[in-house]
């Protein structure tokens, strides 16, 4: 018998190749889902948007569910852009746009303070339902650097390091971003609920 698929709630392929590094294991993407519908993220934090992808793609497809919702966090923005972070400057997914908007936010200011937010929610067929946080502190730099990574990942200065996201390079970012901590969390989880995957 073949061990259960995991699928995850998004389509974003940068996310796909990340967990699937982290997992060391194939995961679907909503690609490989036929006329799945879309999940409305009406939720008011993090926990809330992760577990209305995850239940809904459960209970479309009958399988196992991963999703992750993720931003980042500005301390002294109030924790903004959080749960808008894709869509901070209006059009979803538009980098350059949020990135410009968030340096106009922070225009001379001394607390460049933040933190990458990810949390996981995992739900199975049967019900059941795990609900992971994990995040990573750094810095927003005054200017962008770096051509890798996505998103805010160069404006990023995780802690202990000079240099954003964008140039760390994959190896180290999965090591320490936010979702390889809520990862190693929901690996490390009592109940094991990932082991069936991995064997």
């Amino acid at each position: 018998m073949s061990a259960p698929t995991v699928t995850l709630a998004s389509g974003n392929a940068h996310k796909c190749e990340e967990f699937e590094a982290m997992l060391g294991m194939p995961v679907r993407s909503l690609k490989d889902v036929p006329d799945c519908p879309e999940f409305v993220e009406d939720g008011d934090s993090f926990e809330a948007n992760a577990l209305i992808k995850a239940r809904g793609l459960r209970d479309f497809t009958g399988g196992w569910a991963l999703a992750d919702d993720s931003g980042l966090a500005v301390d002294i923005l109030e924790g903004a852009p959080g749960i808008h972070s894709a869509r901070y400057a209006g059009e979803h997914g538009n980098d350059a746009a949020n990135n410009q908007l968030l340096l106009k936010k922070l225009a001379g200011a001394d607390d460049r303070t933040a933190r990458f937010v990810c949390v996981l929610a995992l739900c199975g067929p049967d019900g059941e339902e795990w609900v992971i946080r994990g995040e990573c502190v750094g810095q927003i730099a005054k200017a962008a650097s770096g051509e890798a990574g996505f998103g805010y990942d160069p404006l990023f200065h995780p802690e202990g390091y000079d240099k954003s996201f964008a140039e760390l390079g994959e190896e180290v970012k999965h090591k320490i971003s936010h979702r390889s901590v809520a990862l190693e969390a929901l690996l490390a989880h009592p109940d094991q609920p990932l082991a069936r995957f991995l064997g």
